[in-house]
């Protein structure tokens, strides 16, 4: 029997995901400085940065959120989908997005599949350390546990949304912080915050396994 967070998953896939990300127009041609920071240092416009590879997986994670959802809502998953709430909203996105630096416990959830019909509709893990961090390139993400370690640095875009350009370290290799150097770990993702005291990373088109990833952020 399907949860009542799936049938209302159910419901608004189409209409929920093209009215929060399908509005988006593509990023415009890089300007030569981005916004000053909360150091006052002028940062990097992330659009002068962002790989081809990953600016089509920007422009296209409406897409993205469409199939994730409808795999949720069709295949079988591991974990406890009803407990993530706005966190797999598409439209639960709140103005004042900037988090404050500082250690975090982090959730990673997976949505759908890239093996299609025979993969989990989802995967939904436990709690991890993370820590976002002011650094003089900006605020740096970095989760700090497990086999799979994403980082990257965040670029201030409007009032509800930072762009994340970040890489992926696996096993016992060192802190990712290399982007742009290795395409087969780069990954590009929207903060967002979703609540009082909570944000999530999306992360549309993953390198492997889901097709949308969602970090969950809650400061310690």
């Amino acid at each position: 029997m399907r949860s009542p967070l799936r049938l209302s998953i159910v419901i608004a896939i189409a209409a929920v995901t093209v009215t929060a990300c399908a509005s988006v127009p593509p990023p415009p041609p890089p300007p030569p400085t981005g916004p000053a920071g909360p150091t006052g240092v002028v940062l990097r416009d992330w659009r002068a940065i962002i790989t081809s590879a990953d600016r089509d997986r920007y422009r296209r994670r409406a897409a993205a959120w469409t199939l994730a959802l409808q795999q949720v809502a069709r295949q079988p998953g591991s974990g406890d989908l009803d407990s993530l709430g706005d966190l797999i909203r598409p439209d639960a996105v709140r103005r004042s997005v900037t988090p404050p630096a500082g250690d975090y416990r982090c959730r990673t959830v997976k949505l759908g599949s890239q093996g299609g019909a025979a993969g989990l509709g989802y995967v939904v893990y436990g709690w991890y350390d993370c820590r976002l961090e002011q650094t003089d390139r900006g605020l740096k993400f970095s989760k700090l546990t497990g086999s799979q370690r994403p980082a990257g640095l965040l670029f201030p875009e409007n009032d509800s949304r930072m762009v994340m350009l970040g890489s992926m370290s696996l096993a016992s290799e060192p802190p990712a912080n290399s982007y742009g150097q290795r395409p087969d770990r780069d990954l590009v993702a929207v903060l967002e915050r979703i609540g009082e005291r909570r944000w999530r990373l999306v992360i549309p088109w993953p390198q492997n396994e889901s097709n949308l990833d969602l970090i969950e952020l809650v400061p310690n």
